[in-house]
């Protein structure tokens, strides 16, 4: 993931938590709120009795490991991994979370594994780091590691969301950002052979009205939601 920069994201690794939060207080929550969300979310997805298999989970651009522990929570019977070009944060990744996952650096243009090596792969919020036109290697990238039938949960930031786009343009390490459309993301999918191609908007309440969160499951096909999620199967 060279387009996340190595340089980049080591400078902020230590105030990684601190600066999302900055960047979210419009929404009332912390940056947990919104791992856990996605971790429920994928785990809602696969169903009850497959999230509770011995499945090999691995979050692409994991960072300092923020996502482990809600992971652990869906899946828990998974084996964690975690990837990342971010040395440090994968330095305080390891120190916080080891028990719980393994952690690897990648390089600049290959995942440090086998191919179909894992049932789910995460990537939440990573591919707006990605300069576009490498964007077709790592999805390309992410579908190798997955095994035949695993499934792609690709989260990302809602273009069409000012709220969002403002909290983008007011985060310090999201000074590389460029937000992809959601034709984008599922073209991308498409076009390295994924099949089962979906999409749906999510996190469409703040805190402030956390009583309304129960109608998110039927909001999918509304763009109004802070973010979307692109699910595929390998």
């Amino acid at each position: 993931m060279s387009g996340s920069g190595n340089s980049e994201f080591d400078r902020y690794a230590g105030s990684y938590t601190s600066l999302h939060r900055d960047s979210i207080k419009a929404s009332g929550e912390e940056p947990a709120y919104f791992a856990r969300y996605k971790a429920r979310y994928m785990a809602r997805a696969l169903g009850a009795d497959r999230a509770a298999r011995a499945l090999a989970v691995l979050d692409f651009g994991c960072g300092i490991g923020n996502a482990t522990t809600h992971l652990r929570a869906a899946f828990p019977h998974a084996s964690l991994h975690g990837v990342d070009p971010s040395v440090e944060s994968i330095r305080l990744a390891g120190e916080r979370c080891g028990g719980e996952a393994e952690f690897r650096v990648s390089d600049e243009r290959r995942l440090p594994y086998a191919g179909g090596q894992f049932d789910v792969v995460q990537a939440a919020c990573v591919f707006h780091h990605i300069p576009p036109p490498q964007r077709l290697h790592w999805m390309r990238e992410l579908r190798r590691v997955l095994a035949p039938g695993g499934r792609l949960f690709v989260f990302e930031h809602n273009v069409l969301n000012p709220l969002t786009r403002k909290a983008v343009r007011d985060c310090t390490f999201d000074a590389d950002a460029i937000l992809l459309p959601r034709r984008e993301l599922l073209g991308l999918a498409s076009g390295v052979g994924f099949s089962g191609i979906g999409a749906r908007y999510i996190v469409f309440f703040p805190a402030a009205l956390a009583g309304l969160r129960w109608l998110e499951p039927r909001l999918g096909r509304i763009p109004i939601g802070a973010q979307y999620v692109v699910h595929a199967v390998a």
